[in-house]
Formats: structure tokens, C-alpha cells, sequence
């Protein structure tokens, strides 16, 4: 489904909080978002969206963290699968590495390894994950908020689009 931000603006509110959920699974996320409302462009609705996205602490960000699979893991969220495509057709070495690596994050930070797959190779991301092993816990939550804005931007841009002739 594409809209336009002025259809976005003037949808239901369950009705763009329901869109705004497959972005971001944090329902204070879509609440924040949707209570901004209108946006008038398409450039304010992201950054609104970025913005919030990066605020969300304690357990609203760990609905958010929640709806994202660990990378190389097969999810039933379409969007997931789109994103890590390139997972798909790793070889088994690669696998067996982005696994151990994905474990070993938890343990360490206590959530899942966030990253923007898209666009990214297997061995891309498993090379990001190994340097962010290294991370302080306050570096490596600036990295995982920065990814979180960032792949919810990236879905909010796949639905929301321009109005012809105006401007991002």
C-alpha cells in the first residue's frame, strides 16, 4: 500500500497507527506519530517519525526491538524478509557465523542485533555485527537507536509517498 501525507494525515487514527505498526512495532511509537498529525509533507512525517523512533527507552523500545527478527532468522513480517533478502542465499559458514555473532549480542547487550539489512550483504552484516561486539553499552544502544530510526524510515518511505508535483 502507497498514500500520500495528506491521505496519511486524514486517515482514522486506528486506521494509521495500524499502518504506522508495521514500520515499528512500539505502539507508543504510532501513538506519538499519529498524535503529530498533519505532517503537510512528507519530509516532516519522517523526521517526526526518526525523532520518536530515537526517544523511545525502557519497554517502548523494547516493543519496538520486539518486532524485529534476528538477522539470518526467517520472519513472517514481510518487510523482514524484503530486508534481509540477501541473508537468504548466504552460505552455511556465513550462517553458522551471523548465529553465533547474534547470541553473543544478546548476552552481551541484552536485545536483539538491530541493523539495516537492506541493501546489504550476508558478509556486510556479519562484519558489522563482529565490530559492534566490541561496543560499550552506551555506544552500541546509540548504534541500535540510530538503526532503529533508520529502518523505520525505510519502511515509512516504502508507504508514504509524494504528492505529484510537490517536494519531499
Amino acid at each position: 500500500m502507497q498514500l500520500t501525507t495528506a491521505r496519511f494525515d486524514a486517515m482514522p487514527e486506528d486506521e494509521a497507527i495500524a499502518l504506522l505498526l508495521d514500520c515499528c512495532s512500539s505502539r507508543t511509537w504510532a501513538h506519538s506519530v499519529v498524535a503529530a498529525r498533519p505532517f503537510g509533507s512528507r519530509t516532516v512525517l519522517l523526521t517526526t517519525a526518526a525523532a520518536a523512533a530515537e526517544n523511545l527507552d525502557g519497554d517502548d523500545l523494547a516493543d519496538a526491538l520486539a518486532g524485529h527478527p534476528r538477522i539470518g532468522e526467517r520472519s513472517e513480517h514481510a518487510a523482514s524478509r524484503r530486508e534481509q533478502s540477501a541473508v537468504a542465499t548466504a552460505d552455511a559458514d556465513i550462517l553458522d557465523r551471523l548465529a553465533a555473532g547474534n547470541r553473543e549480542y544478546e548476552e552481551r547487550f541484552g536485545h536483539v542485533y538491530l541493523v539495516r539489512a537492506a541493501g546489504r550483504t550476508a558478509p556486510e552484516l556479519l562484519e558489522i555485527l563482529e565490530r559492534r561486539l566490541g561496543n560499550d553499552p552506551e555506544s552500541e544502544k546509540a548504534e541500535m537507536r540510530a538503526a532503529l530510526a533508520e529502518i523505520t524510515r525505510l519502511r515509512l518511505e516504502r508507504i508514504v509517498i509524494e504528492t505529484a508535483g510537490s517536494r519531499a
